[in-house]
């Protein structure tokens, strides 16, 4: 049996972070609705196959919240839910009555709920934003858009974690989520000196890094003493000598076959 059966979740959360943590909460286990707006979850429209993958086994439904008969229909669905997940800034769950004073108010009917909000930032809720701006301000980006949604999986991850122990705790326990506050340990690496220019891993140790290849590129992570030696052995290379050259006489598939055959951790690059 999976640990959150007989676990109902209602959730209005939308975008990326929200759908993550409620499909985790769905795979544990738990029944959960999703109530979206009249025009849908964006996310559908921006990537149909990720909704859709986030979603199976979900039920939608789809109301006004602005009207007052579509609020009726939301707080029967939450008199028989365990959890209340939302992602949307305090003042919009206060619009809409279902800010956490009023939800766990002592003369509600849905205070025996726990009550999960996802943020921006939980310094400053109202402030907008988006996984962009969050890693810019974090200082993880470089000058490409990034290949993933760093902050939105990882705040995703994270509620579905607050969704655990807020399960464990008392009816009306109450929680919030920030995505920026979540990107706290991928900020630590740099700013504890491990990562970033002129860091170990940054680029100041040859044998942790990315080189060009024949045809693609590779990354090599030979941090160990016994990888960093036994790459140098094997290429002949006097201990941290520069592997630029050397890496450009095979191609990216090349040296992982190479690599697997000296037991080094070395892997082609997927562009």
């Amino acid at each position: 049996m999976l640990p959150l059966h007989a676990i109902r979740i209602v959730t209005i959360a939308l975008n990326a972070p929200g759908p993550v943590a409620a499909a985790r909460l769905r795979d544990a286990g738990a029944a959960v609705t999703k109530v979206e707006p009249l025009s849908g979850d964006p996310l559908e429209g921006y990537c149909a196959g990720w909704y859709r993958e986030l979603h199976q086994g979900i039920t939608v439904e789809r109301l006004d919240l602005k009207s007052a008969a579509a609020r009726s229909q939301m707080r029967d669905l939450l008199a028989g839910a365990d959890l209340f997940l939302a992602s949307q800034r305090p003042s919009a769950l206060e619009r809409l009555g279902l800010d956490a004073d009023t939800v766990l108010s002592p003369r509600s009917r849905l205070n025996h709920l726990r009550w999960l909000n996802i943020v921006g930032e939980l310094g400053a809720p109202e402030t907008p934003g988006h996984d962009l701006t969050y890693l810019a301000r974090a200082g993880l980006l470089g000058r490409e858009i990034p290949r993933s949604l760093f902050a939105d999986v990882l705040a995703g991850e994270h509620a579905f974690a607050t969704a655990l122990l807020l399960l464990r705790q008392p009816p009306g326990s109450r929680a919030q989520v920030g995505l920026y506050d979540t990107l706290a340990p991928l900020v630590a690496a740099r700013t504890h000196g491990l990562t970033g220019p002129g860091n170990m891993l940054g680029g100041t140790t040859p044998a942790y890094g990315l080189y060009d290849a024949r045809e693609g590129r590779i990354a090599v992570a030979a941090l160990e003493r016994h990888f960093h030696a036994r790459l140098y052995a094997a290429l002949r290379l006097p201990a941290g000598a520069d592997l630029s050259a050397v890496f450009r006489e095979r191609t990216a598939g090349e040296w992982e076959a190479w690599a697997k055959e000296h037991d080094l951790p070395l892997s082609a690059v997927t562009e």
